[in-house]
């Protein structure tokens, strides 16, 4: 396994629609896994494959709490079938989008379709965190970032704030401790 760099905000990639996965194999796999241990170093919570610059419908997620055992789950070509309820609001972050947090409505509940890390078919609703992560993912699918979400005005001052961070950063660059003070987790 292998911690992969994660693209940030306005790498053109990130506007790419993913194509679909053929056969989960072990390469595919090897991806997840890489994917899986980006996610937990960066940290997040969801992590999609074209945030490390692979433009496959994959999603890896992990909603275990810090003092929970790791509870992995894969996302392979996921569909969501169904939507269920009223639009609820939920403060959401990006690992693509660092230190920006923002509220974002989505359905309550969906009802999603995919492959697991086998590649055998799931069916199941999702509710709560876990729907508002998976959606947040399969946006990132369709090229869509959870800033695209919020007015124009908050979406360009978050490229900016992003960029800025990231230029202060490549100025500054002493040893990379991983971790922030900020307790909040990115999707």
């Amino acid at each position: 396994m292998a911690i992969r760099d994660i693209l940030t905000v306005p790498h053109p990639i990130l506007k790419k629609v993913s194509e679909p996965v053929d056969t989960v194999d072990d390469e595919l796999r090897a991806l997840m896994d890489d994917m899986l241990e980006t996610m937990y170093a960066a940290p997040g919570i969801g992590l999609a494959a074209i945030q490390v610059g692979v433009p496959k419908r994959v999603i890896v997620m992990d909603l275990a709490d810090k003092d929970e055992e790791p509870a992995p789950r894969y996302f392979v070509n996921p569909e969501i079938i169904e939507r269920e309820g009223d639009l609820v609001p939920y403060e959401e972050g990006c690992l693509s989008v660092p230190d920006i947090y923002d509220e974002v409505e989505r359905p309550a509940r969906v009802r999603l379709r995919y492959l697991d890390y086998f590649g055998r078919e799931v069916e199941e609703w999702a509710e709560g965190l876990y729907a508002v992560c998976i959606q947040h993912e399969m946006d990132h699918l369709e090229g869509v970032l959870f800033i695209d979400h919020l007015s124009r005005l908050k979406r360009e001052r978050a490229v900016k704030k992003v960029q800025k961070s990231a230029q202060a950063k490549a100025e500054t660059r002493p040893a990379k401790s991983g971790k922030d003070d900020d307790s909040r987790a990115a999707i």
